[in-house]
């Protein structure tokens, strides 16, 4: 407000000049509301922020860290159960197919061998370990084993199968063959034993 506005509303001019001076040192509503409300709003986040370090302090921190370490250490147990199982498995298939052509029961002789003795190559296959214990349980216990099969050896008389070397001798079939035709046929056909 104006001094004349002061002065018309029934003010004195000394009154209106004692208002005009301390009309500096006020605040207009505006800026008032706009305090006030900021004001409001700052005290609504620090109860939230009282709230949230309240829940804060309900957490267990050491707690956590122990249950994290306690996860972390499974994660590494279970890595290591799972690449322990998967060696073994490879291991056990390796044995079985190298004994599969030799034992009775793959199973059986397997379970009697020592693993930890047992070298797999990268590929899979059995690098060393596995001959040694074969050969010692083969000679304990033969029966577990296939035994090896070797070549039939005839031993006597071979019959002639023709005489490449003489073409016109016969072998003893032929000859047998060509005298039982040759009985009783017509002169004609004595010596051809096919008609």
């Amino acid at each position: 407000m104006t001094k004349e506005q002061l002065v018309a509303l029934g003010l004195t001019e000394e009154q209106a000049d004692k208002v005009i001076e301390g009309y500096g040192t006020t605040i207009p509503k505006s800026r008032f509301d706009d305090v006030n409300n900021a004001k409001k709003q700052l005290e609504l986040d620090i109860v939230s922020r009282d709230k949230q370090l309240e829940d804060l302090k309900k957490i267990d921190a050491e707690g956590l860290q122990a249950k994290i370490a306690d996860l972390q250490q499974e994660n590494i147990d279970a890595k290591v159960k799972y690449e322990n199982e998967l060696k073994e498995t490879r291991l056990a298939s390796a044995i079985k197919l190298a004994l599969h052509s030799k034992a009775q029961d793959a199973d059986i002789v397997s379970s009697l061998l020592d693993k930890t003795k047992v070298e797999l190559n990268e590929d899979g296959t059995i690098k060393g370990g596995l001959d040694e214990q074969l050969k010692t349980l083969q000679e304990a216990k033969p029966f577990l084993f296939i035994p090896e099969k070797k070549e039939p050896t005839f031993k006597g008389w071979n019959p002639a199968a023709g005489n490449a070397d003489k073409d016109n001798e016969l072998d003893i079939g032929s000859n047998f063959a060509k005298e039982a035709n040759s009985k009783g046929a017509p002169a004609e056909q004595a010596l051809n034993p096919w008609g």
